[in-house]
């Protein structure tokens, strides 16, 4: 393979790794600040032992989290040198104030959260728990203002030529509030409170078809299901808000999610199916389709044009069977999680999800749904993307380093593979040994005290 192809096969795994993490630690962030702040306000011992034994995992995902993101600054500068040079400005500023209204929020109040308990008053340690969450989610408003540069650029002009030509900032506030940045925040922030709630269902379903710590399995579910089932509405609501996003900004991406290679009217949207490219002549979407619908999600009106591929040079379009397939793996895997969210609800609400060991079972492999959803819906934006590194600016094939070796980057990409490998072997022995031991009984006495038991049965 050429060193481009290795290279963004590297960024690629480098990100898809990483972006197993972020999502857990927003939904877990939120939460936490809803078990404990149900602690402080009902004084129920069990939702304390809750909240330490689910800071617990986020502290784990947390650090692996962060270990696994260094890389990528590297690489920026490694192999996408020329990438690095271009957007520098606009990366260095938004990426300055991660670091220092979100990573320095986060990480120093995590201390507080994680060994505060028995030494600082109830309301301060919340306090730290309320920082801790909104630390990670400012974190997702930086790297989404990034990388949203990248999908819809503006408020910056372009200084210099050829390899030095940069973008520079004119107006920061208008870099940040770019055309796609607040739906694609808003999007990706339901994915983070998805994978969170679907990460504390499925460990209580656990718990509950093995017989063990019912009482807490039982709380804990019903409110990673109150949680999962807002998210996924709200998820279904941003989607539909950002698809149309797409259809103003980046109509190729929008005609390569649905296979679309003729501007028509009246566009028929697929609910399953593929891409059929055999036919040179008129490759198109086949499957079940929906005449109009994708015309009205797009512009709220069945008989709108929505623009095909077949205004777009064929150097321009992105891979269109593979942006249709995460595109489409993303909404199917979405509608599946509001399916379960709602039915387990509606059985948690009626107190029957106790024997529905079926439906339990389900609740425990649940938790694969929104990390995949997660990864397809970051494939199908990026890949909707190409040619683009920098949408409408900087080819992908530009943005590579001159000096950068083939051979470099596939012994890099060989060594990360074996240690990513190893960081997700860590993470799973150490999240499997936390779920086996269980919530510890001595949280159900907190600060030192014996739990009340006329408050243990609230």
């Amino acid at each position: 393979m050429d060193v481009l192809t290795l290279a963004r096969i590297q960024f690629g795994a480098t990100v898809a790794f990483h972006y197993l993490y972020p999502p857990l630690s927003i939904g877990l962030g939120l939460l936490l600040v809803c078990m404990e702040g149900l602690w402080l306000k009902t004084k129920n011992p069990v939702y304390h032992q809750m909240a330490r034994f689910w800071t617990r995992v986020f502290a784990l995902t947390f650090a692996i989290g962060v270990a696994t993101g260094i890389v990528m600054e590297f690489e920026f500068g490694t192999n996408w040198a020329t990438y690095s040079r271009f957007v520098g400005d606009v990366f260095g500023s938004a990426l300055a104030a991660e670091g220092i209204f979100a990573f320095f929020l986060e990480a120093g109040f995590l201390a507080v959260l994680l060994f505060g308990w028995d030494k600082v008053s109830r309301k301060v340690h919340f306090l730290s728990t309320c920082m801790v969450c909104l630390g990670a989610h400012f974190s997702a408003v930086w790297i989404t203002v990034a990388n949203s540069f990248m999908q819809t650029p503006t408020g910056f002009h372009i200084v210099g030529e050829g390899l030095h030509a940069r973008a520079e900032v004119t107006d920061f506030w208008k870099m940040v509030m770019s055309p796609s940045s607040g739906d694609r925040l808003f999007h990706a922030l339901c994915g983070g409170w998805c994978a969170g709630a679907f990460l504390v269902v499925s460990v209580s379903a656990f718990y509950l078809l093995k017989n063990r710590h019912e009482d807490f399995a039982l709380r804990s579910l019903r409110i990673g299901l109150t949680v999962a089932l807002i998210a996924s509405v709200l998820q279904a609501v941003s989607g539909d808000m950002s698809a149309r996003e797409v259809a103003r900004m980046q109509p190729p991406k929008l005609a390569a999610f649905e296979g679309l290679y003729e501007t028509q009217s009246n566009a028929p949207l697929t609910l399953v199916g593929y891409v059929d490219e055999q036919d040179p002549l008129k490759p198109h979407a086949v499957g079940l389709q929906v005449p109009g619908l994708l015309s009205f999600l797009a512009w709220h009106d069945p008989h709108a044009v929505v623009k095909g591929l077949d205004q777009v040079p064929p150097a321009d379009r992105p891979p269109v069977a593979a942006c249709f397939m995460f595109f489409h793996g993303m909404v199917a895997i979405g509608s599946a999680l509001l399916l379960i969210a709602a039915l387990g609800c509606f059985f948690s609400w009626r107190k029957r999800l106790v024997n529905y060991r079926w439906f339990l079972w389900i609740l425990v492999f649940s938790v694969l749904g929104p990390e995949i959803a997660n990864e397809m819906g970051w494939f199908a934006a990026e890949v909707g993307r190409q040619p683009w590194i920098v949408y409408g600016l900087l080819r992908t094939p530009q943005g590579l380093s001159a000096v950068v070796r083939a051979e470099t980057v596939l012994t890099s990409l060989i060594l990360f593979t074996f240690i990513y490998c190893l960081l997700f072997a860590v993470f799973v022995y150490l999240l499997n040994h936390k779920i086996q031991h269980g919530p510890d009984p001595d949280d159900l006495a907190p600060h030192g005290k014996l739990a009340i038991p006329h408050l243990t049965a609230q």
